[in-house]
């Protein structure tokens, strides 16, 4: 039975709230993740069936929301910041085809967000050991994805660093990511991702006053 006018604007509120207090988590808490963000904002409002929460494309709206109204000051160069460092990574990192994704593609980096890498390499070993050759100490994390075609999450291995500041998470994906890229946990389709390239062409855009869509 299809839900009542009314009961389609309170789940409609309910989202919203959500939304904006996840955000909220994110900007002002440094919660990184959209998804541990949504989950810990349902919480607190006391609204536990999924079916009921925002899409991660929500919580993203409301978090340029919360960033107009509260950090117009700062939040634009700090992901100015971001996305330069990001293509100077890119460019060290290319022998592993690397694709930028996260709140710095997306837009909505602020002082706190990391730069967020996604390598390719079948060796998974590969990548801490070109680091190693390059002096550049990290430790290694995993992160849980899932691929275009697999079913279900998967681990894989990376490491983080500091450069100059800014954190970095750098996650190794086998090259089949590059034919089947990670997806959203909510419908399914394609993470944004950007070559070296499409960000240069990002930077370009953004110094010309206008910003093309995201990849």
């Amino acid at each position: 039975m299809p839900s009542s006018p009314q009961t389609a604007q309170r789940n409609a509120r309910g989202r919203l709230r959500i939304a904006q207090e996840a955000a909220r988590l994110i900007a002002e808490s440094g919660v990184q993740d959209f998804e541990h963000a949504r989950r810990k904002a349902a919480s607190r409002l006391g609204v536990h069936e999924e079916a009921l929460w925002p899409r991660l494309s929500e919580i993203e709206q409301a978090l340029r929301e919360h960033q107009r109204l509260f950090a117009a000051n700062s939040q634009p160069g700090a992901l100015r910041q971001r996305r330069e460092s990001a293509m100077q990574a890119m460019q060290l990192l290319q022998a592993f085809q690397p694709r930028l994704a996260g709140a710095v593609l997306a837009g909505v980096a602020d002082g706190n967000s990391p730069v967020t890498l996604h390598l390719h390499s079948d060796d998974a070993d590969a990548v801490q050991r070109f680091l190693q050759e390059q002096r550049i100490p990290a430790e290694a994390h995993s992160w849980q994805l899932q691929l275009a075609g697999h079913h279900g999450r998967q681990h894989y291995p990376g490491c983080r660093f500091v450069a100059d500041g800014i954190a970095f998470e750098l996650i190794v994906l086998p090259e089949d990511a590059l034919r089947q890229p990670p997806v959203s946990a909510d419908d399914g389709k394609p993470l944004p991702r950007a070559t070296l390239a499409q960000l240069r062409q990002l930077l370009a855009e953004e110094d010309a006053g206008s910003e093309p869509p995201l990849y």
